[in-house]
């Protein structure tokens, strides 16, 4: 390709990008609109718009917006022609969801297991089913497939390898290349991607505060892991090892982690740590069960559960105020069962953002619980790969 003609095409999906993200946030509204919202000229406009109808992207309404002279047809985003696929394997089982281009839900599924015990390989097993069910149901609605994402609670590699998830039991287990051969090798793309990462993206397009380009998620389930959206973008980092904030060391003489050293952020506000702390005991078969107990502990009042509930909030606001004083972010959004629990968990977390955060009200971030529930994973992975529309990177 020359110099030119890569030129050409940056400018191009520069410009897509900006009327499909414009009609993302505003639609239904008019060619007008939009060349006002995106500073894109009327000609460049109406180029565009027909090649986004043409290719089932956008489509015009039945509406019509009423001004002085002739009535402006509307449009809208179409989501006929493309869809994507999010799926998590996690301690709970695997779900998976597919969204249409429009952000139409077209399916959205749980299965219990396998689980820590089964092991990577019998896990792969039944994700490659799920995942074959999942395809063959999108393309019977006739929608062409954009991409297919897994998310796994752990460190995984640029090259899909899961190269610890200590809450599943795997080390060094090549999820993305053998997931690839037993899906046959798909013509659209296929990824792994660490679960806190793909929730950051479902807060980002999706939450309650989409669009706020600095915020970072935290989730909590068997583990703490950390999503980071820096100035719009997700945060990398070298080699894809980012938001491993759970092994944050805290308090040197704390109690033991599972990574094998002591005081870490997880060993002392993980929800695992927590409930261990009011049963007393080291076992914990169902932690949604032992979560739904510490809620209704919590509810009615018991001093014991209250106050673990405080302390542990104070942990993780350790964590969040020096997450805060590196990275600035505006918002700090707590998933999983932290938001399950915030009521009680906010306050300790905000006292210790104030009193740690360096900067004047705290760089002006501000912590929310999310949304989103226990999908959040699988709904950032479907975004993951929307994300490549919205860029202007459209198929064909």
């Amino acid at each position: 390709m020359s110099t030119l003609t890569a030129g050409y095409s940056d400018v191009r999906a520069t410009n897509l990008s900006a009327v499909l993200g414009f009609l993302r946030a505003n639609a239904p509204c008019s060619r007008a609109a939009i060349a006002g919202g995106t500073g894109l000229n009327k000609a460049t406009i109406t180029n565009i718009v027909g090649d986004l109808i043409d290719r089932r992207l956008i489509r015009e309404t039945e509406q019509t917006q009423n001004k002085v002279g002739r009535p402006a047809t509307l449009l809208e985003l179409d989501g006929s022609a493309y869809a994507a696929i999010g799926m998590e394997i996690s301690a709970r089982g695997l779900t998976a969801i597919a969204y249409d281009a429009a952000g139409g839900q077209i399916l959205r599924w749980h299965r219990s297991g396998p689980g820590r015990g089964a092991g990577p390989d019998k896990t792969l097993t039944a994700t490659s089913a799920l995942a074959r069910r999942a395809m063959a149901a999108v393309e019977a609605t006739g929608r062409e497939i954009l991409g297919l994402t897994v998310g796994v609670p752990g460190l995984v590699d640029r090259d899909g390898t899961v190269v610890l998830a200590a809450g599943l039991g795997w080390r060094d287990f090549p999820l993305k290349p053998r997931l690839l051969d037993a899906l046959s090798h798909p013509t659209f793309p296929v990824s792994v991607d660490n679960d806190a990462n793909l929730s950051a993206l479902a807060e980002y397009r999706y939450g309650p505060f989409a669009g706020t380009r600095n915020l970072i998620q935290i989730s909590g389930d068997t583990g703490l892991g950390a999503g980071v959206i820096a100035d719009g973008r997700p945060l990398q980092g070298n080699l894809g090892y980012v938001g491993e904030v759970g092994h944050l060391r805290i308090a040197p003489d704390g109690p033991l982690c599972g990574c094998g050293r002591r005081g870490c952020l997880e060993a002392l506000a993980g929800i695992p740590a927590l409930v261990r702390r009011l049963r007393d005991d080291s076992e914990l078969d169902d932690l949604q069960l032992a979560v739904e107990q510490v809620v209704a502990q919590a509810s009615a009042g018991d001093s014991k559960t209250v106050k673990a509930l405080l302390e542990t909030g104070s942990w993780l606001g350790m964590g969040v105020a020096m997450l805060t004083n590196v990275l600035n972010p505006g918002l700090i959004v707590l998933g999983g069962y932290y938001a399950t629990l915030g009521e009680w968990l906010l306050p300790g977390v905000e006292k210790e953002l104030q009193e740690q955060a360096l900067a004047p009200q705290a760089g002006g971030c501000s912590v929310a619980l999310s949304t989103l529930g226990h999908d959040i994973t699988a709904i950032g992975a479907v975004a993951r790969s929307l994300d490549q529309l919205d860029a202007g990177r459209i198929p064909g």
